[in-house]
């Protein structure tokens, strides 16, 4: 069975956005999306899952290195709610420590300098993010 997923990197000025399915366990990126406080266009959003049509979606959980919460994890935990809340899709939750830097790392990889945008690195830290949620499942 394909199972298409959503990521979601949250950020309070950025939300990278990512694509995966499940049959492959790969994942690209799509866009980052502006966020004023964290909050963002809400009907992007719909706008986005309504194309994608995920079978789940997955928000990226900061936590500290010692896998404590801190007040971003919360905020991201408010937005996963919110998505669940307003779209009626699944959402699940998955550790991102490290994403911003191995997504920094890959665009280096890949493109040098010139390709670590802020929109890239969050969109790619989406994509490690459904990646990472993938090796979790297995």
């Amino acid at each position: 069975m394909t199972q298409t997923i959503l990521g979601f990197d949250f950020g309070t000025k950025s939300i990278g956005v990512a694509i995966g399915q499940q049959v492959t366990g790969t994942a690209r990126p799509l866009l980052s999306l502006k966020a004023c406080d964290g909050i963002p266009d809400w009907d992007h959003i719909g706008r986005i899952i309504k194309e994608w049509q995920p079978d789940l979606v997955v928000v990226g959980l900061p936590l500290n290195m010692d896998g404590s919460e801190q007040e971003m994890t919360q905020r991201a935990r408010k937005f996963a709610n919110r998505i669940s809340g307003r779209f009626g899709v699944k959402v699940d939750t998955q550790d991102e420590r490290l994403t911003t830097a191995d997504a920094k790392a890959r665009l280096f990889e890949f493109g040098g300098y010139k390709a670590l945008t802020k929109d890239q690195i969050d969109a790619v830290s989406a994509v490690l993010i459904i990646e990472s949620y993938f090796d979790n499942q297995y």
